[in-house]
């Protein structure tokens, strides 16, 4: 079993028309990226770091090659009070 959850993801090419995440589906539950932390490069592979619309923060990952996303870390928001 692979460690990381291949996603549907909605992007928006920038003015450099490089894609970025706006938001992503979690099986049928749609995640509205609320702000993107950080992004880097590797060999094969885009990261974003996202903070959603639900207060968690996401890693996901886009393999450049096959245009995948795979979801590769999750962290959840601060419990309400």
């Amino acid at each position: 079993m692979s460690d990381e959850l291949t996603l549907r993801v909605e992007c928006y090419a920038g003015h450099r028309g490089e894609q970025e995440p706006r938001a992503f589906y979690i099986g049928e539950r749609r995640v509205a990226v609320a702000e993107v932390l950080d992004r880097w490069l590797a060999p094969d592979h885009r990261y974003f770091k996202v903070r959603a619309d639900d207060g968690a923060t996401y890693i996901l990952r886009h393999e450049n090659a096959g245009d995948r996303w795979e979801l590769t870390l999750f962290e959840r928001g601060p419990k309400p009070d």
